[in-house]
């Protein structure tokens, strides 16, 4: 493989943000490249016990030898199930990062990436049904349009919709290129290539499930955190964003603060940084697909 597979962002912050005391179980559930799992790995020096989880496949082409090291080939909204498959009743702490991976993007057969022509495919698990051709070619107008503007955030998403309903008409969109042909004149050339990622974000996103998933992964989290426990999560999306910090203000992905008869607030985490982390100005450049990354950490309440 000529291009790295990814390059893990912010990788000392997570694992510091993890708060690691060299044993206990651990948990990365966007195994992706490894990165974040392998520092991870070191931080614990063969003490405790670390399962990641990865649907795609081609994780296990990047797999650590360690023997305090598990990989669960499985998306991770099935997190309590595995764990108890496993025999693990609760977790140390739990990474999310939510980026995916640069081997996506670069892997023009995938489908994830406007700048390689490629299948309008966009699936993490290839054994799932849901490809982005079928919403692009299924979809109603109506619920493309939400697509692309609630996972997308663009304003166009409307006329965005019309014209690939009007295009697949003629003939079925099948790949990016013919995608990027058919939406482009909705673009204003200063910002192709914003807002044709945003297009690709949200028919992605659509495709795996990604929010249901989060919302699911997430409840079941906070479950799985011992008292100190730590959960830090990675987004890259502000709706993403706005569900893990809902959970960490109420611990539910909707932000409903319960209260117990005498007003007091019942919230089983509490926010380690109350501003969100940042990459530095140096790895954003070193990095450009770090840019929109932000890290927040929280530690469940004893």
């Amino acid at each position: 493989m000529d291009r790295e597979y990814h390059i893990p962002v912010m990788l000392s912050e997570c694992v510091n943000a993890l708060n690691i005391n060299g044993n206990g179980t651990w948990v990365d559930v966007t195994y992706g490249g490894g990165g974040h799992s392998k520092a991870i790995l070191e931080a614990l020096g063969g003490s405790g016990h670390l399962y990641s989880f990865d649907q795609d496949k081609d994780a296990q082409a990047n797999l650590p030898n360690a023997n305090n090291f598990t990989l669960v080939y499985s998306n991770f909204r099935f997190l309590k199930n595995w764990m108890r498959y496993y025999g693990v009743d609760a977790v140390d702490g739990l990474l999310a990062d939510l980026g995916v991976s640069s081997h996506h993007f670069d892997e023009a057969g995938r489908g994830f990436s406007f700048r390689e022509d490629g299948p309008l495919d966009m699936r993490m698990n290839a054994n799932a049904r849901l490809t982005a051709a079928d919403v692009v070619n299924n979809y109603t107008a109506d619920q493309l349009a939400n697509v692309l503007y609630l996972y997308g955030e663009l304003r166009q998403s409307r006329q965005m919709a019309a014209a690939i309903v009007k295009e697949r008409e003629r003939k079925p969109i099948e790949t990016t290129l013919q995608l990027l042909n058919t939406v482009g004149s909705c673009i204003k050339k200063t910002q192709e290539k914003k807002e044709m990622a945003q297009v690709f974000q949200a028919l992605r996103i659509e495709v795996n499930h990604e929010m249901e998933a989060l919302r699911e992964m997430l409840s079941q989290a906070v479950d799985l955190l011992k008292p100190g426990g730590r959960l830090v999560v990675m987004t890259y999306h502000s709706l993403e964003d706005r569900i893990v910090k809902n959970i960490i203000r109420s611990g539910n992905a909707e932000g409903k603060v319960k209260t117990d008869f005498y007003g007091n607030r019942l919230t089983p985490l509490r926010a380690v940084n109350n501003k969100v982390i940042t990459p530095s100005p140096e790895e954003q450049t070193a990095n450009p697909r770090s840019r929109s990354a932000k890290l927040r950490i929280a530690e469940k309440n004893q």
